[in-house]
C-alpha cells in the first residue's frame, strides 16, 4: 500500500471511535483496531504499534464521552466488573508479549469476526423474559475477559454488552454505564501499555511496551479526527438512521477480520 492509503485506512479507523464515543452506531469503535492493523501492518508494523496506537485515542475519545453522560450511569457495575479486569489485564499483557506477530493478527481478526456473529445474535440471546440482577459471580469473569480482549484489541465491548444488556438498563443510563466501565478499562490498560520491563523490573509488566516515542507521534498525528468524529456521530444521530450505515459498518469489520484471520495477498489491489 501507499503511504496515502495507509493513513486514509487509519484515519477512517479513528473517526469510528469519535463515533462510537457519541453513541452512534453502538460497537463501531471495534473496527478501530482490525482496520488499523491492516493498515499498519502494510507499512511493516507489527500489530502491537496499532494497538499502541489507539489506546491514547480512546482515552482522549472517553473525556469527551464522560463529558457528555456525566452521571447518567449505573456504577454499581463497577464494582461487579473491575476486579477481573484488572486481572485480565495483567493476563492479557503477559499473552500478548508471548504472541507473534501472525498470532496476534489472528487473536485480533477473530475477535473482530465474533463482535459481528455477536451483533447478530444478540437480540435472540437476551429476548429472555425479566432482568438480570448483576453480581460479582457473573461480574468477575466478564471482567476478566474484557480485560483480555481489550488489552489485545480494545475489543471488550461485546463482554460488557452481555453483562449490561440483561439489565434492561434505559438507553442512556446504559449508554452511559458502557462509557464509565470503558474509560476505568483504558485508563487501568495505560500505565501496562507504557511501562515494561526494562523500566520497571516486575512481572507484571509485558517485556516490551505498546505505547513508545513512535506510537504517541502517530497518536497525536490523528488526534484531531477523534473531536471530528466526535461532532460527526453527535450530527448522524440527529440526521441519519443507523441501521443501513450499521451493515455496512458490520461487513467492514468481519472482511477486516477475516484478512486478519487468513492474510489475504492485498497488495495487488493498491498498486
Amino acid at each position: 500500500m501507499s503511504d496515502l492509503t495507509i493513513h486514509l485506512l487509519a484515519a477512517a479507523g479513528v473517526l469510528f471511535i469519535g463515533l462510537s464515543k457519541a453513541g452512534f452506531g453502538g460497537g463501531l469503535g471495534m473496527l478501530t483496531t482490525p482496520l488499523c492493523v491492516v493498515a499498519f501492518g502494510a507499512g511493516g508494523n507489527p500489530p502491537t504499534f496499532a494497538v499502541g496506537t489507539i489506546l491514547p485515542l480512546l482515552c482522549a475519545g472517553d473525556l469527551f464521552s464522560l463529558y457528555y453522560y456525566w452521571r447518567k450511569w449505573e456504577a454499581k457495575n463497577l464494582k461487579y466488573l473491575l476486579p477481573g479486569v484488572v486481572v485480565g489485564v495483567f493476563a492479557g499483557v503477559q499473552l500478548i508479549g508471548r504472541f507473534s506477530n501472525r498470532q496476534t493478527n489472528l487473536a485480533i481478526g477473530l475477535l473482530a469476526v465474533a463482535f459481528v456473529v455477536f451483533q447478530l445474535v444478540k437480540e435472540t440471546i437476551f429476548r429472555a423474559e425479566g432482568a438480570f440482577a448483576p453480581n460479582h459471580r457473573v461480574g468477575v469473569p466478564c471482567g476478566v475477559a474484557s480485560g483480555i480482549t481489550s488489552t489485545f484489541a480494545h475489543g471488550a465491548g461485546p463482554v460488557v454488552s452481555m453483562f449490561l444488556i440483561p439489565q434492561r438498563l434505559p438507553k442512556e443510563i446504559y449508554v452511559g454505564t458502557t462509557v464509565l466501565v470503558f474509560t476505568w478499562i483504558n485508563w487501568i490498560k495505560l500505565p501496562f501499555f507504557c511501562l515494561d520491563r526494562t523500566i520497571v523490573d516486575l512481572p507484571i509488566f509485558s517485556p516490551h511496551a505498546m505505547i513508545t516515542s513512535a506510537t504517541l507521534r502517530m497518536s497525536l498525528l490523528f488526534l484531531p479526527l477523534v473531536p471530528v468524529g466526535v461532532w460527526l456521530g453527535v450530527w448522524l444521530n440527529r440526521k441519519f438512521s443507523e441501521t443501513a450505515f450499521l451493515r455496512a459498518v458490520y461487513v467492514l469489520t468481519f472482511l477486516t477480520g477475516l484478512q486478519l484471520v487468513f492474510n489475504f495477498d492485498l497488495g495487488r489491489f493498491f498498486k
